[in-house]
């Protein structure tokens, strides 16, 4: 199974675009890549005394075929370890850029799901890292979003019997974070505000929401996250017994206003679960962390002469809708806690006016609910 698919669909811009040089961190498989390279390179030649061509590639490349980059980008070959990096002199790329170039060679020419997950996760992770060395990405944006140990940490704090150390987290864990990860985490959690330890009992307590300015947080960023939580689902699959988790697919064939319904459904579905376990983590404790991912994609292209109705998307990942939503469920859900309950008065009592501290009280929750619901529909 290949990958022919462009990361945010950029690779297929850049195909299309006359001596425009391709990106490598635009695309998703690398045969693509090089066939748009190798398109701009004989395109970016012409009238020149030496057109660029397959054998120049080959030789630029210390490869004795001259048609080896043809049958590369057409799948009759796959690129060895050794020829990964042969290629990356020809295409002029330096050390991060070869490395990148590797990881992209084995997530596309990978066949198992485990082994793709695992080196898209790795690719996704390079990415990112280069990004924030050429400032792309904000070092201080990239520190206010979690990984996935501060993730569920942060979730441990409604889970019941859960000591915060190191060793005891580690074990809760199931090992799947070291303790340097785990004890930059928490340290994390703290010093940024989003958990407190009181100052009697030392417990630890949410003092905020995990992300409370979910529209600064980079894509990129996002988009790791999810992997990482993605990447969890994918090891229970294999570890876990089937009384401990839930799992299963559907595959279908739908249109765009069908696609559309079922994606209002389950974020509604998602908001439900969100809002009621909001609720019942204000009356007592969970016992462990449970972690739901919803996927919903394509695996096929429109045939050709089928017209498909556009829909302008908001160009930010449906993690980013959940961390609003979040924000929503316990906006509504601390409006209905707190809500002051309107009391009958006694046949011979007169009525009695609210107060003002008790009209303040609704008057403030409700707006809550109603900011939380109106920066939602900014990701709608």
């Amino acid at each position: 199974m290949q990958n022919n698919h462009q990361e945010f669909g950029k690779g297929k811009e850049n195909s299309m675009t006359s001596l425009v040089p391709p990106v490598l961190s635009d695309y998703m498989n690398y045969r693509q890549f090089l066939a748009d390279f190798y398109k701009f390179k004989r395109q970016s030649s012409k009238g020149s005394l030496r057109a660029y061509n397959y054998a120049v590639f080959s030789a630029a490349a210390n490869i004795k075929s001259p048609n080896y980059l043809k049958m590369i980008i057409e799948g009759k070959r796959n690129l060895s370890d050794d020829m990964i990096g042969k290629f990356g002199k020809a295409l002029g790329f330096n050390k991060e850029q070869t490395e990148e170039f590797r990881l992209l060679v084995q997530f596309t020419q990978a066949t198992d799901p485990a082994d793709r997950n695992m080196y898209l996760k790795k690719l996704s992770e390079h990415r990112v890292g280069v990004k924030l060395k050429t400032g792309e990405i904000d070092r201080k944006s990239f520190e206010k979003v979690p990984n996935w140990v501060a993730w569920i940490i942060y979730a441990m704090v409604d889970q019941e019997g859960v000591s915060f150390d190191n060793t005891a987290l580690k074990k809760l864990l199931r090992g799947k974070a070291s303790e340097d990860e785990i004890e930059n985490a928490l340290a994390s959690l703290l010093n940024s505000g989003d958990l407190r330890r009181d100052e009697v009992t030392g417990e630890l307590k949410k003092a905020r929401s995990l992300t409370e300015s979910p529209e600064d947080i980079p894509v990129a960023l996002v988009r790791k996250l999810q992997s990482q939580l993605m990447y969890l689902g994918l090891e229970s699959l294999y570890q876990d017994q089937p009384t401990d988790r839930e799992f299963g697919t559907l595959t279908m064939s739908l249109t765009k206003a069908e696609f559309e319904e079922i994606k209002f459904k389950l974020r509604q579905m998602r908001k439900s679960i969100n809002k009621d376990n909001s609720i019942a983590r204000m009356k007592s404790k969970g016992e462990r962390v449970y972690q739901l991912n919803i996927q919903l994609f394509p695996v096929t292209n429109a045939a050709d002469g089928v017209a498909v109705t556009p829909v302008i998307q908001p160009a930010i990942d449906i993690k980013v809708d959940e961390i609003v939503e979040t924000q929503v469920a316990q906006a509504e859900v601390q409006a209905e806690v707190q809500m002051p309950v309107a009391q009958t008065p006694a046949p011979t009592a007169p009525a009695t006016a609210a107060t003002p501290a008790a009209a303040n009280k609704g008057s403030n929750v409700s707006s809550l609910a109603a900011t939380a619901a109106s920066a939602a529909d900014l990701f709608r």
